[in-house]
């Protein structure tokens, strides 16, 4: 009876792993990892998605940030995380296309190595300055003679090498001639910091986490890196508009990714949960107004987002190569 009793057990126990594998997804907390601190763009944009994606799934969604390189250190962990439904990742054409090609060696391949899910926006960049500490900066015009008279004396700050950040001030340099100081931060927090304290003279923000700071006056927004005027910034002109450049759009992208080989019903019913969310009126209205960021069309399936981060792995190759842009 005892060894018998000891067989079953040992039986049960084997059984448990298959058991466990076949209890519906989700059955405990989903991690929703970052790889940039409080208060940025992907953090701002994570923690508004996190409550009503966890009621639309039945499981808390925990918002981790893991900060540094560029946000190589959280796409690294997610890379390396079980295809379990239980680990994504608040990418963006900074993390999964243009440090493809800013880092010469990377521990993960962005294409290879994670599983697009869902595409969460268009999100533009705009130029601000701080009007007490830089108060001669009032406009584009400003900015140019200011840059081109000392080189190297205007400096940008960035959310960090390789940010889509880097790359707006990167190719506005070299659109419009001149040798600008890059400053890069851990993301937008220690920047804006930067920028008030006046030790950096302007910042290529994005429209999520720079809002805030525009309307409270707290910065001026010069013009928006953009080919059309936002309808959240009604009256900051394009950088055409406002310099006397060729129209430019630095836009990037926000996304959700999982690892690699992430089981098919997990990304569909992801894909599906966050559509509906983002494409309720009360949602669209916070992205458009308040975040100045772009909801993606319809139907926004994952096999669409992959094509558009393919597409976007070239293109911001391109965009390195020719303005110049490196990892310091």
């Amino acid at each position: 009876m005892i060894r018998r009793s000891i067989l079953a057990a040992a039986l049960a126990a084997a059984a448990l792993p298959a058991l466990a594998q076949d209890a519906p997804w989700p059955n405990r907390p989903i991690t929703l990892m970052g790889g940039f601190p409080n208060g940025a763009g992907t953090d701002i944009y994570a923690r508004r998605l996190a409550e009503p994606l966890a009621r639309a799934l039945g499981q808390p969604i925990v918002i981790d940030n893991r900060t540094g390189a560029g946000g190589n250190i959280g796409s690294d962990l997610v890379a390396k995380a079980r295809p379990d439904g239980y680990t994504f990742y608040m990418g963006t054409a900074g993390t999964h296309a243009i440090n493809a090609a800013l880092y010469r060696s990377l521990p993960f391949d962005v294409l290879r190595d994670f599983t697009p899910v869902v595409l969460l926006g268009d999100v533009p960049n705009v130029l601000i300055v701080n009007p007490e500490r830089r108060a001669n900066l009032t406009n584009c015009q400003a900015v140019l003679t200011a840059a081109r008279a000392r080189p190297q004396a205007v400096s940008y700050g960035s959310t960090g090498n390789g940010a889509s950040t880097h790359l707006a001030g990167a190719q506005f340099a070299t659109a419009a001639g001149l040798d600008l100081l890059h400053v890069p931060f851990r993301g937008q927090p220690g920047a804006i910091a930067a920028l008030l304290s006046g030790d950096i003279d302007l910042f290529f923000n994005q429209t999520g986490a720079a809002m805030g700071p525009i309307r409270q006056g707290q910065v001026r927004a010069l013009f928006v890196l953009t080919r059309e005027r936002l309808a959240a910034l009604p009256d900051v002109p394009t950088v055409g508009e406002a310099c006397g450049l060729p129209p430019m759009d630095t836009s990037t992208w926000y996304g959700i990714f999982g690892p690699a080989n992430l089981p098919a019903p997990i990304v569909t019913r992801m894909n599906a949960e966050v559509n509906r969310i983002i494409a309720t009126p009360e949602f669209r209205e916070w992205l458009i107004q308040n975040q100045a960021i772009t909801p993606p069309a319809a139907p926004n399936t994952p096999e669409q987002f992959q094509q558009t981060q393919r597409a976007d792995v070239a293109r911001w190759a391109e965009v390195v190569r020719r303005s110049g842009a490196t990892v310091d």
